[in-house]
C-alpha cells in the first residue's frame, strides 16, 4: 500500500479518517469510480478529506483491487476489508482494529463535495470536555418538503447537544399546526467519529428493533445505550446515489472551482 506523507500529531489525540469505499451498489454499480470533472468520486472525497485540519491520516477501506489500485494511482492509502460488513461502520472498524489511531471519523464515499471544516466540527464536538464516545453533524432544515422525506434523517436532541433519537420520519412532529410555533427541524449528516474502544465495539453489539424498522444504523449505539453528540454546521451533504446524480455533482464542482478561482 501506497504511504503518503502524514500530517504530524499534536499533543493529544491521533485522528484517523477512513473512508468505506464498496464497488457494488444497486443503483449505481461502481460508484466509487464514477468520473467527476475527471477524476474518480473516491479521489474527490479523499482530497476533501485530507483538507480536514485535525485529520492526521485518510484510509480507503475497501472490497475491491480496483478501488484500492484508483486510489493508490493518484498517491493516496487504501485497505482491503472483508467483504460481508453489512454497514460502513463495521468495514471502519476492521480498519482501526489493524491501524494506529485515537479517534477514527466515517466519511461518507459518496460525497465528493464534502466540507473538511464540517469533519473538524465533527471531531472537535468528540475531543470536548467531557469528551463523548460518538459524535456527529446535523444542519438545519431549509427545504419544507425534506421534512415529510423518508430520505432525509431528522434528529432532535437534548439540552447536552446528545441525540435523543433519529429518524426518517417528521420530528419533532407540530401538534399544534394552527399555532404560531418556530420548529426547528435538523436533518442529521452521515459523518461519524469514535473514539477507538467504542468503534470496535460496534461489530460485537446486537441490532435492535428501532434499527432494523427504520434501517438507521446510528440506532444500533443509542438502542446499546451509547450517547452520540451532535454538533451543527451551515453545510449541506449532497450525495451520488443515482447516475441523475453525476450530473448535478458536477455542475456544482464547476461552480465551485469557478468561485475559487
Amino acid at each position: 500500500m501506497v504511504n503518503e506523507e502524514r500530517k504530524p500529531v499534536e499533543a493529544g489525540k491521533e485522528v484517523v479518517v477512513v473512508i468505506p469505499a464498496r464497488y457494488a451498489s444497486t443503483r449505481l454499480p461502481g460508484k466509487p469510480l464514477v468520473l467527476l470533472g475527471g477524476k474518480p468520486m473516491i479521489q474527490r472525497v479523499y482530497e476533501r478529506a485530507r483538507l480536514a485540519k485535525r485529520a492526521h491520516r485518510v484510509i480507503v477501506a475497501t472490497d475491491d483491487e480496483r478501488i484500492v489500485a484508483a486510489v493508490e494511482a493518484f498517491g493516496g492509502e487504501a485497505r482491503m476489508t472483508r467483504p460481508e460488513h453489512r454497514t460502513g461502520t463495521e468495514r471502519v472498524a476492521e480498519v482501526a482494529a489493524h491501524v494506529s489511531g485515537d479517534v477514527f471519523v466515517n466519511v461518507q464515499g459518496d460525497e465528493p463535495l464534502l466540507d473538511p471544516a464540517a469533519v473538524d466540527t465533527a471531531i472537535a464536538a468528540l475531543l470536548e470536555e467531557p469528551a463523548a464516545p460518538i459524535s456527529t453533524v446535523a444542519t438545519l432544515i431549509k427545504n419544507a418538503p425534506d421534512i415529510m422525506d423518508p430520505n432525509v434523517v431528522k434528529t432532535v436532541l437534548d439540552f447536552d447537544d446528545n441525540a435523543l433519537y433519529f429518524s426518517r420520519a417528521p420530528i419533532p412532529w407540530v401538534r399544534d399546526a394552527a399555532g404560531k410555533i418556530r420548529v426547528r427541524h435538523l436533518k442529521h449528516l452521515g459523518l461519524y467519529v469514535f473514539q477507538r474502544e467504542v468503534l470496535l465495539e460496534y461489530p460485537t453489539l446486537p441490532q435492535g428493533e428501532l434499527e432494523r424498522v427504520e434501517q438507521l444504523e446510528q440506532l444500533r449505539w443509542m438502542e446499546n445505550g451509547w450517547k452520540i453528540r451532535v454538533a451543527e454546521v451551515e453545510h449541506d451533504a449532497v450525495s451520488v446515489d443515482v447516475p441523475a446524480d453525476v450530473e448535478r455533482v458536477e455542475k456544482l464542482l464547476k461552480q465551485a472551482e469557478h468561485h475559487h478561482s
